[in-house]
């Protein structure tokens, strides 16, 4: 049974969600500014960035699930989610600082960029799976699970976008402080501490709710088991499903994310001022974001809001690349041009995160599908393939990035005024060409996503019917006026001591 019955109290959402903030730090570094630090700065080159941060990312996606697993399984008196979100964001903390200040002499190595990315991101998803797997424990209800989700999306991208502002401002306020190490060195120390206290401080205040022994003890654990329960939630419809279509909407996602500095610095030659005011402009789709997403889920449902908000998203950043591309676009650099690129981005990214958030919120509903074929719960390992096709995905989408830079030919630490315009060219070509695809194939699978609001109220109200079914022949009563509004009583706690399962 759910922690929550109605609406979830305003502070939960806050509180839950803040722990994305950590999500948010880590996914700005490393789609914005980890690939032009490693090769424009260090002077590695792109492909070989590309290719590691890839590497490192389908390491850690192999690696996911398990940590799904054993979340699922965490037997204690603090419950399956607290232990690890006490312990993972300190490690996480120091492993991000050594990501922007690499502790290696020389130009760092392949190896050693997959070394460093591999723990910031094995850490972080030890602090995230279990964090967001708390979402279907929380609340049964399809549209605060929705809730949730946009609280958590907020929270990331505020701490994305605080960390944006301090980069153009603070850290890196100038395209030639760009291309020196000592502010990605604060920006990486910076970030750590943001992380830390991000995760650790979403936990203290769910504690009071969450921290209570589970209702089953789990069996012992094993590794043969573990993947053999790890492959029977993966082969769920609906979860093949959604992957294929979150698989392509990742990709795109990837390349966009690590070309936009590419993009911002040689195509549309942002100026200092431009720099500074981009991170507004994201924050201000992702409010529009907030304001709208719920309206939709209620209007079109999760599948159709996914899908549709992923074409917006392109048919609306496409007019700007396609009129620069025809010759129909003010200068590049000029005012009137970097206020309309403004312009395009606010509602591009706005519909592309839309998109985004019904994806990942439709998977809260296969947990309960899940169930009732095997009548076992499993959020965290579905969260965690839901990982695993986000980090396999992204890094495609990066490597695909350092492919085209090397394609293009944009060599390492060219100044911005040295670009040729046919090389500007042929990047937002290929950028425009590629996302295209990859989004016209995500629309087509989420499209198709089977489980609608009705069928997921149905599951959990013969759920609870089940349950109630159970208990009904011992006599149990839930002293249902005894309770704080909105939350669920503790489930009674064994004898046994807690453990680890």
């Amino acid at each position: 049974m759910s922690f929550v019955k109605g609406k979830v109290p305003l502070g939960l959402k806050i509180v839950h969600g803040s722990g994305s903030v950590a999500f948010g730090v880590k996914d700005g570094g490393f789609s914005f500014f980890l690939l032009p630090f490693y090769n424009l700065v260090l002077g590695v080159e792109a492909w070989v960035v590309s290719a590691a941060l890839a590497t490192a990312l389908v390491v850690d996606a192999l690696v996911d699930p398990l940590l799904g697993h054993l979340s699922d399984r965490t037997y204690t008196r603090w419950g399956r989610r607290l232990p690890w979100l006490y312990i993972a964001p300190i490690p996480l903390a120091l492993m991000w600082t050594l990501l922007w200040s690499p502790p290696f002499a020389g130009t760092p190595s392949f190896l050693e960029i997959v070394v460093l990315a591999v723990g910031v991101r094995l850490l972080l998803s030890a602090c995230e799976v279990p964090s967001i797997s708390l979402v279907p424990e929380i609340t049964e209800d399809y549209v605060e699970r929705t809730t949730l989700f946009r609280f958590r999306f907020l929270s990331g991208w505020c701490g994305g976008l605080l960390m944006m502002v301090l980069t153009f401002s603070v850290f890196l306020p100038t395209p030639a402080a760009q291309l020196r190490p000592e502010g990605y060195a604060a920006y990486g120390l910076a970030g750590a501490i943001i992380m830390a206290v991000s995760v650790i401080g979403s936990a203290a205040g769910q504690h009071r709710l969450v921290a209570r022994l589970p209702e089953k003890r789990p069996p012992p654990f094993s590794l043969g088991g573990a993947f053999a329960e790890i492959f029977d939630a993966f082969r769920e419809k609906a979860f093949v499903i959604f992957a294929l279509g979150g698989l392509a909407a990742y990709v795109s996602q990837g390349m966009t994310f690590s070309m936009t500095q590419y993009l911002n610095l040689y195509v549309w030659q942002f100026s200092e001022t431009a720099f500074q005011a981009y991170p507004l402009v994201l924050g201000a789709s992702v409010v529009l974001m907030f304001l709208t997403v719920g309206p939709l889920h209620r209007r079109f449902g999760k599948p159709m809001s996914a899908a549709g908000g992923a074409l917006a998203a392109l048919a609306i950043i496409a007019v700007p690349y396609a009129l620069l591309l025809l010759g129909a676009w003010p200068q590049a650099g000029s005012t009137a041009s970097t206020s309309m690129v403004m312009a395009f981005v606010l509602f591009a990214n706005t519909a592309g995160i839309v998109s985004i958030i019904s994806a990942t919120s439709m998977v809260a509903e296969i947990v309960e599908a899940f169930e009732e074929r095997t009548g076992k719960r499993a959020e965290a390992t579905f969260y965690s393939g839901n990982w695993l096709v986000q980090k396999c995905a992204t890094g495609g989408g990066i490597m695909l990035t350092g492919l085209v830079i090397s394609l293009i030919g944009l060599e390492p630490g060219t100044p911005q005024a040295a670009v040729d315009a046919d090389v500007t060219a042929r990047l937002a070509l290929l950028y425009l060409g590629i996302t295209g695809l990859l989004t016209a194939i995500s629309a087509f699978w989420l499209a198709r996503f089977p489980i609608t609001q009705e069928q997921h109220e149905a599951r959990v109200a013969a759920r609870h019917a089940r349950a109630a079914a159970e208990r009904e022949p011992e006599g149990e009563e839930t002293p249902e006026a005894n309770l704080r509004p909105g939350i669920r009583p503790a489930a009674r706690r064994p004898a046994e001591r807690p453990q680890t399962g």
